[in-house]
């Protein structure tokens, strides 16, 4: 064949999992193949067992020009997996930013969901990808759809660490208190698994630092695993130190138990404070605050060490 050196069966040819030339070409974004293959008469609209297809394949490797040779030969934008997922859900994944930009200017659903219910925001949110991100939001993707276990991109960004993408989620409107099915929200992950840069952007969207539907606050997870930085954000935004979790334990009952020193002796004179009324925190939160206001910024939030 023209252009492809090496290849000579012809383009009919699949595998076991039918996998054709043509898969296997825009899997390795060989694009002088997939015109040869395409010149041929090899069927862009070929699928593997698993439901993916070449353009599929083009997208997981971000390869924009095979990508627009698909599509010109008539390639579905949207064709899926068997899990549902389809090629801007692999664009994503990978952020690659150019080849989700060309797949949304193809009309690509942004709203598209996989078998967990997870969208490609989701997905771009799980990884980081704050620019793909950017352009999933311009595109009109819900910032709040969630999986069939409730987490939303701002909750599994949030477990994962990416404060840039809290971030923006945040400022395009994501709900800080959506709770995922356990009863958990954004920040009480974030708080459990030590993110503090997290920590910092979702308090200044006042979220809720009362008692969960879990039956604990975020300070309680903080203690449990003695991220003392954390602990002092969320007394300093007005975590109440005296509110006790489902076992009734305080933060600094649970201090104490879990044997962290340091955490034990911060809330200790906090509350030896709180007792005198020196240095209270400026914020009071009660246990029933709303859990569905949407990002909005509060005017100000004491963050100090």
């Amino acid at each position: 064949m023209r252009g492809c050196p090496g290849v000579i069966v012809i383009t009919v040819a699949y595998c076991l999992d039918y996998t054709t030339p043509l898969i296997l070409a825009a899997a390795g974004g060989h694009t002088a193949c997939v015109i040869e293959l395409l010149e041929q008469g090899a069927d862009p609209n070929a699928r593997r067992v698993t439901g993916t297809t070449a353009l599929f394949f083009a997208a997981q490797g971000g390869f924009v020009d095979v990508a627009r040779i698909l599509l010109k030969a008539g390639a579905p934008v949207d064709c899926s997996s068997v899990d549902g997922g389809t090629p801007l859900f692999v664009a994503c994944q990978g952020g690659h930013e150019a080849m989700v930009s060309e797949l949304l200017s193809h009309g690509a659903n942004v709203h598209a969901c996989m078998k967990d219910r997870a969208t490609p925001l989701f997905i771009a949110a799980q990884n980081g990808h704050s620019l793909v991100l950017k352009l999933l939001l311009a595109a009109g993707a819900n910032p709040d759809a969630s999986r069939n276990d409730g987490a939303t991109p701002l909750w599994i960004a949030a477990q994962m660490g990416h404060d840039h993408v809290v971030k923006i989620l945040l400022h395009n409107g994501a709900v800080v208190d959506a709770v995922r099915c356990d009863g958990a929200t954004a920040l009480f992950k974030a708080a459990h698994k030590g993110h503090s840069a997290v920590v910092h952007e979702l308090l200044k969207f006042r979220p809720n630092l009362g008692k969960l539907a879990n039956g604990e606050t975020a300070l309680h997870a903080a203690v449990m695993f003695g991220h003392l930085p954390i602990v002092k954000q969320l007394v300093a935004a007005g975590s109440d130190c005296t509110i006790p979790n489902q076992d009734g334990y305080t933060p600094l009952q649970l201090a104490r138990q879990q044997k962290f020193a340091s955490v034990h002796q911060y809330l200790k004179e906090r509350e030896q404070q709180l007792h005198t009324g020196v240095g209270t925190p400026k914020r009071t939160v009660s246990s029933n605050q709303s859990k569905t206001s949407k990002g909005t910024a509060a005017s100000s939030v004491a963050i100090t060490g």
